[in-house]
């Protein structure tokens, strides 16, 4: 097996030590970036483990790298969500069982621990210690990832209190696909493993197709992460948003009168109709804040509280009535309702759909010719 893995391995190590430098010297220099240039370097130390360890001499019993890949890819979607975030020590505490299963990998580098997955479960001395580290694997994939998504998942959720549109460069979805993609690689790979333990149902050894995936998952994770900026730059800083209580403490020290709040809300319903900023497809609150002079966190406040809505909503409904305003204007009878969407602020067909349903409980089809059969009769 290991004369058809080696082109990977090779292609693969040049691959993860290119991608880390681009990243490690990409600008602006975030602690994210960095992360990521540590992920892929790590990749490209256990590619070239692997290389060593088949080829030339025994050089590790476990395989430890792997502890930093799930901890890695938490850490930098927690430092790419929210910019402002300082590393500290605690964030160390990730890698205990990186540096626990190093030590012991070094310690035992000369005995035959898992050379052979068919012999995982020889009741030998070391049973115990294989059982450990195959749990303790198991485990760092299946929280690591499942942290990932739910903090991606998270991060979503917040957006719709900070911009009006959606974009994979703010929503980090080819992220999520690739977090979760990765876990479904490295579970097939344990089932594989493990019906390789219990008999020789494999014909190959799914020891060295884990660095195929690993090598796969390098080029995606490097391809969309030169391209993925910072997000919203370091002026604006995102708010965890994790349950009601937290959400009213956050308001009641934020100062706000009542008097004020209500002043607050004339002036954006106000802006809504006469600047129409919703047409702009890209409108943050940030840009709304800009254009009436009221701070970014009142907003969020006021629209929460006295509206019953978040930005999100609250901007492209607004979007939609001018969508519905649109369709009965017959100057636009000529225009595709997509071609109508993106003129009114949409950017993205499903936002446009599904507000539409939601607001009308028609789809954008179904109340045009609504629309045409009412002004045909």
């Amino acid at each position: 097996m290991i004369d058809y893995i080696e082109p990977i391995l090779y292609i693969g190590i040049s691959q993860s030590f290119f991608a880390g430098l681009l990243v490690a010297t990409k600008k602006p220099v975030t602690i994210a970036n960095r992360l990521m240039a540590a992920w892929l370097f790590m990749i490209c130390i256990e590619l070239i483990f692997a290389l060593i360890n088949s080829k030339v001499l025994e050089m590790y019993s476990f395989q430890f790298i792997t502890f930093t890949y799930g901890p890695l890819l938490y850490l930098y979607v927690k430092f790419m969500t929210d910019p402002e975030r300082k590393f500290n020590w605690l964030s160390l505490l990730h890698f205990i069982p990186f540096v626990a299963f190093f030590i012991i990998s070094v310690i035992f580098r000369s005995e035959p621990l898992v050379r052979d997955l068919r012999s995982f479960f020889v009741a030998d001395k070391f049973l115990s210690l294989r059982l450990i580290y195959g749990f303790s694997f198991f485990l760092s994939i299946t929280i690591y990832s499942s942290l990932t998504f739910l903090e991606i998942r998270r991060h979503q959720k917040n957006l719709r209190n900070l911009v009006s549109y959606t974009s994979g460069v703010i929503t980090l979805s080819w992220l999520k696909i690739i977090s979760i993609s990765f876990y479904a690689a490295y579970f097939i790979l344990f089932i594989l493993g493990g019906l390789n333990m219990i008999g020789n149902y494999i014909p190959f050894d799914p020891y060295f197709v884990i660095f195929f995936f690993i090598a796969v998952f390098s080029f995606a994770y490097s391809f969309y992460g030169i391209k993925q900026p910072v997000i919203f730059g370091q002026e604006l800083i995102l708010n965890d948003i994790n349950g009601n209580k937290k959400e009213i403490t956050k308001y009641q020290k934020s100062g706000l009168k009542e008097e004020q709040a209500d002043e607050y809300l004339k002036i954006l319903l106000d802006c809504m109709e006469k600047e129409k900023p919703y047409l702009n497809n890209n409108l943050s609150i940030n840009d709304l804040s800009s254009l009436t002079g009221i701070p970014r966190h009142h907003i969020t406040q006021v629209l929460n509280e006295k509206y019953g809505k978040n930005f999100f909503t609250f901007i492209n409904e607004y979007r939609v009535k001018e969508v519905i305003s649109r369709l009965s204007d017959p100057r636009y009878n000529s225009y595709t309702l997509l071609a109508i969407a993106y003129d009114s602020g949409f950017n993205s067909k499903a936002t446009f759909n599904s507000f539409f349903k939601s607001y009308t409980g028609l789809t954008p089809s179904e109340y045009r010719e609504k629309l045409a059969g009412s002004s045909g009769s």
